[in-house]
């Protein structure tokens, strides 16, 4: 049942708007929008990315924005389902910041 909740959650976060991960200055020429990569050029741009891979999964389990919507008085004041979508950014950045080599010069 929180399951549910969560994908609802992370929808909330879709609704906040755009965060920009930017692109990398060596990625490929001709390369699509959609296409992503989990080279960053910082932290900042990696836990963007992080945030942008969490949404675009709720878009993708669900993409009926209305129903996403419906339920938003219920998760955004549930302190749980809050660390839930806190945790999937988190992973996400930890992922991240292992392919970035954490950073290192």
């Amino acid at each position: 049942m929180k399951n549910w909740r969560i994908v609802v959650l992370l929808a909330g976060l879709l609704a906040m708007g755009p965060l920009s991960a930017q692109e990398p200055a060596n990625s490929p020429a001709g390369q699509s929008e959609d296409a992503l990569s989990l080279i960053t050029g910082t932290p900042a741009e990696g836990f963007d990315l992080a945030v942008k891979l969490a949404r675009r999964a709720v878009v993708a389990t669900q993409p009926n924005k209305e129903v996403l919507f419906d339920q938003r008085p219920e998760y955004s004041e549930d302190a749980e389902d809050l660390i839930a979508a806190s945790h999937v950014v988190a992973v996400h950045f930890q992922t991240i910041a292992a392919a970035n080599d954490y950073w290192k010069d």
